[in-house]
């Protein structure tokens, strides 16, 4: 696991901030500390994926997609190409779970991501 990228976006993360800015943050920092040559989030908005942050150069290599879920439901999708761990990429959805709720009906209720 690259410990360099998680330490950049573990204090992205904990900076907060607004959600699109931290969501760009973790993109570049996963691109800029080597583990993927580019990375992007994909929002679920009823039961499609829209394009979301992105950083790097898609390459016609494979990618690797990992779900980010929140509360039991997968709010977005980390695609990601590159030599990053399957573990690495999971520990960033998890980290980044509730920065993909933006356009989510919240029921009224104020969101706070730092919460």
């Amino acid at each position: 696991m690259s410990s360099e990228a998680l330490a950049a976006i573990g204090g992205i993360v904990e900076r907060g901030g607004d959600a699109d800015d931290v969501l760009r943050a973790v993109v570049d920092a996963l691109v800029e500390h080597g583990p993927c040559t580019s990375a992007a989030i994909y929002f679920r908005d009823e039961g499609a994926f829209i394009p979301g942050p992105r950083a790097g150069t898609p390459t016609a290599t494979a990618q690797t997609l990992t779900p980010v879920v929140y509360g039991g439901a997968e709010v977005a999708e980390l695609r990601t190409a590159g030599t990053a761990e399957e573990a690495l990429l999971a520990r960033v959805a998890d980290l980044i779970a509730v920065h993909c709720l933006v356009g989510w009906d919240t029921g009224g209720v104020p969101w706070n991501p730092a919460a």
